[in-house]
């Protein structure tokens, strides 16, 4: 007990995940996992969603088509100017806020997935499977292309 009470107090004057207050507002959209409150950048946990210059390929036509972009418009879309809460569980490498947001009471996360705007982040967490399984059967959103994983197409962009 004693020397958790320090630990504790510590997190607590360093703004750690004890005093984590949910950051609320008007959300601007940045692509289809980072939004922006107040100048500070969030990034969706749990999703990964195509880049804003990432493009699919009609299966039929070979066409490209802006599947990064079409991701973001969706989300702008979804949350539209209603008021965003997010909670904050973190950082990322970039600094950006790691965080769950809900818009209207729902989970924006689980809404991308499930309408194949996003895929489920796997290799940080399994959250969001269930809501990918159901949009690849639907071949919702991006699932009625071809697209490389976000993931992926960022690891190509960055051997070029």
């Amino acid at each position: 007990m004693i020397l958790v009470l320090p630990i504790a107090l510590g997190l607590a004057l360093l703004g750690g995940p004890a005093s984590a207050e949910p950051l609320m507002g008007r959300a601007s959209v940045i692509d289809g996992d980072t939004i922006e409150i107040h100048g500070e950048r969030i990034r969706l946990e749990g999703i990964d969603a195509p880049e804003s210059r990432q493009t699919c390929t009609d299966r039929e036509t070979g066409d490209q088509i802006r599947c990064g972009q079409r991701s973001a418009l969706w989300l702008a879309h979804m949350i539209g100017e209603k008021p965003v809460a997010c909670t904050e569980s973190g950082r990322d490498r970039y600094k950006r806020v790691l965080a769950h947001c809900t818009v209207s009471g729902q989970d924006i996360g689980a809404a991308m997935v499930a309408a194949g705007w996003a895929l489920a982040f796997v290799r940080y967490s399994r959250e969001y499977e269930a809501q990918e399984a159901t949009a690849r059967d639907a071949r919702a959103g991006i699932w009625q292309w071809e697209f490389v994983a976000p993931w992926d197409w960022r690891q190509g962009q960055r051997q070029r």
